[in-house]
């Protein structure tokens, strides 16, 4: 014979099963009900005064929330929540509740966007087959710096700008494996050329900032704007140009995607953080806005990935030595400075606006200037 508790677990239809417990009840006493009915006294009477007062609606199970909780949800607490998800559409519960400090729980920011209509069902993520962050971390700082490009053209929110306004239509990359560090430069093509100007421009703002960058990994995929022609019977431009600071150029294996997932990982997070929600009225506001998104991502953002530490966090925790300037890179347009850079070299006046780029053409003389030879920019300039 079931016991109550097992009957009622199991049971469609609750209010019959206690409606007939208190007719029992009624008929033979709470005592001999219970034990017909493999229950205590207590529930028997419970069942009994509430049919007594509510009749058959009493037999419905009430809510055992408390009727004076110390804690609840106030309405200013709803609506900012509901403005929150509203603003940042892509941020979900746990991330809004630690940036902002919110004091409910992430299971009711849910249950709130959800009754507001502003809870999207996410795609699934494929089940990571080998969690390497555990063996990143213990990596020396900057040891590896995944590079890539981003295609811009195909954010919806980004494209119509793009067309308006004459902005790049591609984005540089550099991530350090393991503090996260981005860097972020644009152009409106993709060439061996640019490639190696970023390279040369992230390479020059490590040194600059007291990072060793001798053998240190520099890591791309197997695009023509880094290894150039596929069957090239020489290294690349690119490769010389990493070489040249002491650098190893790696490629990963074709088809390997996974092998750049720190540096692809960035470029979900700025589609979703950046380009989807900000305007751009110009390159140059593009610039601007990109070069605040990269500061506060380096410096404050933190990563779930590291421990819910920042870029800045995680450098200054490993390596004091390091500059805090190191996480102040400006993005520029590639384009432009390539073009600022052969009129510099060919004899022209422009005023090249990098920092690093001046910094170098201080010192160079107005022979080595015009050497297609000379160390300032020589890995760019030749075989363009």
């Amino acid at each position: 014979m079931w016991e109550y508790y097992t009957i009622m677990r199991i049971s469609k239809d609750k209010q019959c099963l206690r409606w007939q417990i208190v007719q029992y009840a009624l008929e033979n006493g709470v005592k001999p009900a219970a034990r017909a009915f493999h229950t205590t006294p207590k529930t028997v009477r419970k069942w009994l005064n509430r049919w007594k007062e509510s009749g058959r609606s009493g037999l419905v199970d009430q809510s055992k929330a408390p009727r004076n909780p110390k804690r609840y949800i106030t309405e200013e607490q709803k609506n900012l929540v509901i403005n929150l998800k509203k603003e940042f559409p892509s941020f979900g519960a746990a991330r809004l509740k630690r940036d902002f400090e919110l004091p409910i729980s992430e299971k009711a920011i849910r249950k709130i966007w959800k009754e507001n209509g502003l809870l999207k069902r996410r795609r699934k993520k494929h089940k990571t087959k080998r969690c390497l962050r555990e063996i990143k971390k213990n990596w020396p700082l900057f040891s590896q710096v995944d590079m890539d490009t981003k295609y811009l053209d195909d954010i919806p929110e980004y494209l119509l700008q793009m067309v308006r306004n004459n902005l790049p239509k591609y984005q540089y990359t550099a991530r350090d494996v393991v503090t996260g560090l981005q860097f972020i430069s644009y152009s409106y093509e993709r060439s061996l050329a640019y490639s190696a100007l970023f390279a040369q421009l992230v390479i020059q703002h490590l040194q600059d900032n007291n990072v060793k960058v001798e053998n240190n990994t520099m890591q791309t995929d197997n695009g023509s704007e880094f290894i150039g022609n596929w069957n090239a019977k020489r290294d690349s431009r690119f490769t010389k140009v990493i070489e040249s600071y002491g650098m190893v150029h790696k490629t990963i294996p074709p088809a390997a995607y996974t092998y750049q997932s720190d540096v692809e990982t960035v470029h979900n997070l700025i589609e979703a953080e950046f380009y989807e929600l900000e305007k751009f009225n110009s390159p140059s506001d593009l610039l601007s806005k990109a070069h605040l998104y990269t500061l506060w991502f380096n410096s404050v953002r933190k990563n779930s990935g590291k421990e819910n530490k920042s870029p800045w966090e995680i450098i200054r925790e490993r390596d004091p030595s390091i500059s805090p300037s190191i996480v102040n890179f400006p993005p520029v347009i590639l384009d432009k400075l390539f073009s600022e850079i052969l009129n510099y070299y060919s004899g022209g006046y422009h005023v090249i606006p990098h920092p690093s780029w001046i910094k170098e053409a201080k010192g160079v003389s107005e022979s080595e200037r015009n050497s297609p030879s000379s160390g300032f920019c020589s890995g760019i300039l030749v075989g363009v």
